[in-house]
């Protein structure tokens, strides 16, 4: 938040000559300084967090258990690195009975006759309906509410993709029945909808199988289990899957994913420990780039715009500094846990120094921070005290001491320092001004 106008400040020493005055006997003591060039700089200070590059988190495809750890817990890994294998004996099932019910569909539609396309017809699509249960129920156990919400809309698309050929086998039966079509044309439309149900559940099968190895969507640092953050990421069932244990994802579009238990309880799988479809096996995080995730309030936000410059202070290394650029401010409010409208700001984090202009330790994410935004400066301005100005009939003011009396004058403030503000009109550089005690002073009144 910006300084108010009206906190007294101090930090007079950059202008010329202050001097105490006082009014008359009896009057209050009263400070002047006079007005003169300056630098000054807006600084507006937000808490903020530090963050990773991107996070992804690997979770089981599949009911089983954690055949093999490849990486230890602090490991560095290059993307695509194969991290762990889950066994599942009953994906592996589920592979083998698609790829035998392709094979039949197949060779389906031979020898046919027209008695027995109505019981065929039920027959897929019983096999069908039986299919798409199971991927449903397989997507519902995934943890990651992205990921399975992607799941079971790819679930829900095949279902119509075998739909829409069920109805056109269906009609193909029905004019068979009627005598106006030809046995083959309907044994032709049934095969193929029960080769496209077969292909489709072979598919879903071929992934998962695939996807109990657990491969690194990205590179960076393994940590065991998952992250107690929200979020998740990519879409579709080929990227999805990728990132249980795939490769070509791209890592901007990587976030945290859902899981853990509470704080204190080690979530590592054990190698031969049992899993569950969704449990988090690894987290890999790119610490590769750091940023922030700043939280600026809804009345100092309209200044802030990508490449401000900032420094950071941490709550971990005292007496750090570090170096920040602001990449961008989002458009849509979150509220502040104080109750107030704050937007986040997004920075990209630099080096840092110690007091002793040593390089300062490299932070982690989810450390505390406060931002020191640096939206507007003036090289050579005409600046007074910060405590000097004072509002009245709702413009700003100050009390400017000509001829040994005090005359308020109407100024228009431009950049506003913690110490110092930027007078843009109503006073001259020499003006003598009243920096202290201006809540005292009356228009005309004689200083000395």
């Amino acid at each position: 938040m910006r300084p108010r106008l009206l906190i007294a400040l101090t930090a007079v020493v950059v202008l010329t000559a202050t001097t105490a005055a006082s009014c008359g006997d009896e009057g209050p003591d009263l400070a002047l300084a006079s007005a003169a060039r300056n630098p000054v700089t807006e600084v507006i200070d937000a808490p903020a967090t530090v963050t990773a590059r991107a996070a992804a988190t690997l979770t089981a495809p599949a009911d089983g258990t954690l055949a093999s750890l490849r990486v230890q817990s602090g490991q560095r890994v290059k993307r695509g690195q194969v991290l762990a294998v889950v066994d599942s004996p009953s994906a592996q099932q589920r592979l083998r009975q698609a790829k035998e019910a392709l094979a039949a569909a197949k060779r389906a539609g031979r020898g046919v006759g027209a008695g027995s396309l109505t019981s065929s017809r039920r027959g897929t699509d019983k096999a069908a309906d039986e299919a798409f249960d199971a991927a449903r129920k397989a997507a519902e156990k995934i943890a990651d509410p992205q990921l399975r919400d992607a799941l079971l809309t790819q679930v829900t698309s095949a279902q119509r993709q075998y739909a829409a050929a069920a109805r056109s086998a269906d009609q193909a039966v029905r004019a068979v029945q009627r005598g106006i079509n030809g046995l083959s044309s309907a044994v032709g439309a049934l095969s193929a909808a029960q080769r496209l149900q077969a292909q489709q559940a072979y598919d879903l099968a071929k992934a998962t199988v695939d996807a109990l190895t657990l491969r690194a969507p990205i590179a960076g640092v393994v940590q065991p289990g998952g992250t107690r953050a929200g979020g998740g990421a990519n879409a579709g069932l080929a990227g999805l899957l990728e990132q249980a244990g795939g490769a070509g994802l791209d890592p901007s579009v990587l976030a945290p994913s859902q899981g853990g238990p509470p704080a204190g309880v080690d979530d590592a799988v054990a190698v031969g420990g049992q899993v569950t479809a969704g449990t988090p096996v690894l987290t890999v995080v790119d610490t590769g780039q750091l940023g922030l995730l700043a939280e600026v309030d809804e009345t100092d936000v309209l200044l802030v715009k990508a490449g401000v410059p900032a420094t950071v202070e941490l709550d971990a290394v005292t007496g750090a500094s570090y170096d920040a650029t602001v990449r961008s401010v989002d458009v849509l409010p979150t509220n502040s846990a104080q109750g107030g409208v704050t937007y986040r700001v997004r920075l990209a984090l630099g080096a840092g120094k110690l007091a002793e202009d040593e390089p300062a330790p490299t932070p982690r994410p989810g450390m505390n921070a406060i931002v020191h935004l640096r939206v507007r400066e003036a090289v050579d301005a005409v600046t007074v005290p910060a405590s000097a100005v004072f509002s009245a009939d709702g413009r700003d003011a100050v009390w400017v001491v000509r001829d040994g009396k005090a005359g308020r004058a109407p100024v228009t403030v431009g950049v506003q320092g913690s110490d110092l503000v930027q007078i843009l009109n109503g006073v001259q550089p020499g003006d003598r001004i009243v920096v202290r005690g201006a809540d005292q002073v009356r228009d005309g009144q004689e200083v000395r």
